[in-house]
Order: structure tokens, then C-alpha cells, then sequence
């Protein structure tokens, strides 16, 4: 049985791939829990953006903005949010999305994702597909079922 968690008594982390890619967050439980769901604040710093624009196979996400205002990208739509709004990316829709701080404050969100070890994860700006289970990313090109294999 798990204890309730206040988030005023967690601690911010910082995760940063790069001056765009970059956010701080409250994570609810560990990595080590493997909850089926996770559920975190994410700050993201004014100019910054999630991640690259990208959709999942398998985990559905959802975003509910508390403070400030971000741009959603849902494929070539761009979408104001900002305190009181929510939404929803289903998994398995080819349907890029990736949230941005165009503004000049930070924009706080709870995240709600799913966790799924086999996920994939499709990038359509860089054409690369990510196979989590295998811990690899691949260029996105597509093959014949018998390319390689001998008939």
C-alpha cells in the first residue's frame, strides 16, 4: 500500500538535452517504481520545448496546464493553452505533438503518460523510429518484408 504525496514535498529535477530542450519536473514516484501510469509537474522555462515533435504506438498522454500559457503542436496545427486547459494524445494516432514556451514566464502542467516498456515512438521531423524495448532509435525508412531474408 502506497502513502499519499504531497508535491510541495518533492524535490525539482532538471532534465536539459539542450538550450530548446529543456524542463523541470516533480516526479509523484520513482523511475524504480514502474507504475503503470506516471504523473509529474513539468515547468517549462520560457523558449523552451518538451522534446522533439513525436507520437507514441502505444502510451496515450495528457496535459493539464496550470500556470501560464504554452503552444501545443498537433501535426502542422499549432494550439494556445494555458491555465485551465487540457489535452489529450492518444496512443497509435500518427499525429506529432510537442509542446513549446513561446512567452517570457514559465508554463507549470501536470503530465499523466502511460509507461509501456515495449513502447515506439515515431519522430516524423527527423524520420527515426524509437524501439525502447531494444533501447535504440533507427532511421524511419520503410522495407519489404523480404528485403534481406532469403526466399
Amino acid at each position: 500500500m502506497e502513502k499519499p504525496v504531497n508535491v510541495d514535498d518533492l524535490e525539482w529535477q532538471t532534465y536539459r538535452e539542450s538550450e530548446r530542450i529543456q524542463l523541470r519536473f516533480k516526479a509523484f514516484e520513482s523511475e524504480e517504481a514502474r507504475a503503470h501510469l506516471g504523473v509529474c509537474i513539468q515547468e517549462l522555462p520560457p523558449g523552451a520545448s518538451t522534446a522533439p515533435a513525436h507520437y507514441h504506438a502505444l502510451e496515450e498522454e495528457h496535459v493539464y496546464v496550470l500556470t501560464g500559457e504554452l503552444t501545443v503542436r498537433l501535426g502542422a496545427e499549432r494550439h494556445t493553452m494555458r491555465a485551465g486547459s487540457y489535452i489529450r494524445f492518444p496512443a497509435g494516432a500518427p499525429r506529432e505533438h510537442c509542446l513549446t514556451n513561446d512567452t517570457d514566464a514559465p508554463c507549470q502542467y501536470v503530465l499523466i503518460g502511460e509507461r509501456n516498456r515495449h513502447e515506439v515512438v515515431v519522430y516524423p521531423d527527423s524520420n527515426k523510429v524509437q524501439v525502447r524495448s531494444l533501447g535504440e532509435i533507427y532511421p524511419r525508412e520503410p522495407l519489404d518484408y523480404w528485403d534481406g531474408e532469403e526466399r
